[in-house]
């Protein structure tokens, strides 16, 4: 089988990584793997996993004519038997080329915690979470399959030694250190990141505790600010910020207690460490036995009701800290559960399975037509509507207004 896979872009990310790990179970199956994609900061991690890499065009339109010729001359070339598109960008620019012109089967990766009007109804889907995939179904004629993010059970593990990054950041053998890996981003991650950086604050005066937030993106000025205002008021570094790492599996087994959402989480776990899981609006909660059923429903991500925040998340993590081996009973728990339920190898096999069926059932069916074009419609109004100065000013006042609400959290 010869299977493109089209990451929505390369910068760090779970989604990102997620689609390379399999891009590399699926090649070493036996299968003929190319990625497409973007330029950005995961290019040097698909060349450290042998997969061939094929830069995508850089263009501000999406979906961009140009790319879509070069997607579809690029399946073209490799007779490809699939392409597997991750979000909508990369599925509308595989669409409307390879598949509706070159006749290429096309399966899209939906783990945004919605699928866009953008995505034709006919493409099948593969969706993050149950509760996700029943949402999916509904209008659709596209097969829609369940795939939790796949984790590398054998690259991350409880033996890596997090001792280097914690001697980095100045974590003495008697301080904790509690760990985020996250996009320092508005969108979906701000109010996680406020929750965490106000959580630190209500720790630091009981415990020698070291809140280490790693990432980087459009919030990380703002995010920094507020960490900055609790260091100033404890008169010590409370909570760091050093930045993105490519690799941060040093991070997380640097951490006694990780404070995660999505794949993120799930990598913690992989490692040995208690979580707790985070999403918006103040939502958090710890990963253990009575709460897994939660997760493997609705995704490692939640929305509370915007009432608590960081008080809940203090008090989540004060437990733990005070808890030697329930932190470890914990940490034993969630690798337990990623390597039976969240494996690569596992996906890799679910994977596979519906990439044959994709290609098994496709036809060209004879509203394929009307379909492209009311996709062809949409996404140009997306685009107009995008790039709009008043669209512009709207989403900038809604910024503010969304950062004044965490200031005042």
């Amino acid at each position: 089988m010869r299977v493109i896979v089209y990451p929505h872009d390369l910068a760090i990310g779970g989604s990102q990584i997620n689609a390379i790990d399999l891009a590399k179970a699926v090649q070493d199956a036996g299968h003929e793997v190319t990625v497409f994609a973007q330029p950005g900061p995961l290019e040097e991690y698909i060349a450290e996993k042998g997969v061939p890499f094929v830069r995508a065009r850089t263009l501000r339109y999406r979906p961009a004519p140009s790319r879509i010729a070069q997607l579809a001359s690029l399946a073209l070339r490799q007779d490809a038997d699939l392409i597997h598109a991750y979000e909508w960008p990369p599925c509308l620019d595989a669409y409307f080329g390879a598949h509706l012109v070159g006749g290429v089967p096309l399966v899209c990766t939906v783990l945004s915690m919605a699928v866009s009007d953008l995505v034709p109804p006919s493409v099948p889907l593969i969706m993050g979470t149950e509760d996700l995939g029943d949402e999916a179904c509904n209008g659709r004629a596209g097969a829609v399959r369940v795939l939790e993010p796949p984790i590398d059970v054998i690259g991350d593990h409880p033996g890596i030694d997090g001792r280097p990054l914690r001697e980095a950041w100045g974590i003495g053998p008697d301080e904790f250190a509690v760990v985020s890996v996250s996009r320092l981003s508005y969108d979906l991650k701000l109010d996680a990141l406020v929750q965490t950086v106000d959580a630190a604050g209500l720790l630091a005066g009981g415990f020698p505790v070291k809140f280490v937030l790693v990432g980087g993106g459009d919030a990380e000025a703002d995010i920094r600010a507020r960490a900055e205002e609790v260091n100033r008021r404890h008169g010590r570094e409370v909570v760091i910020l050093p930045g993105s790492m490519r690799d941060p599996r040093g991070a997380y087994a640097a951490a006694d207690v990780v404070v995660a959402m999505g794949s993120s989480a799930l990598r913690s776990m992989a490692i040995g460490k208690p979580v707790v899981v985070q999403g918006e609006r103040g939502f958090c909660l710890e990963l253990n036995d009575a709460t897994l059923p939660v997760f493997l429903r609705q995704g490692f991500w939640g929305t509370g009701d915007g009432s608590v925040g960081a008080e809940l998340l203090a008090s989540q993590l004060a437990a733990l800290l005070s808890d030697v081996g329930r932190r470890a009973a914990l940490g034993a728990f969630g690798r337990r559960t990623v390597e039976t339920q969240f494996s690569l190898e596992r996906a890799t096999g679910t994977v596979l399975d519906i990439y044959a069926d994709v290609i098994s059932l496709y036809h060209r069916r004879p509203s394929d037509a009307s379909t492209a074009a009311r996709a062809a419609w949409l996404a140009m109004a997306n685009e107009a509507r995008l790039h709009d100065p008043r669209h512009r000013r709207i989403a900038a006042t809604q910024r503010q207004g969304r950062l004044a609400a965490a200031r005042r959290a």
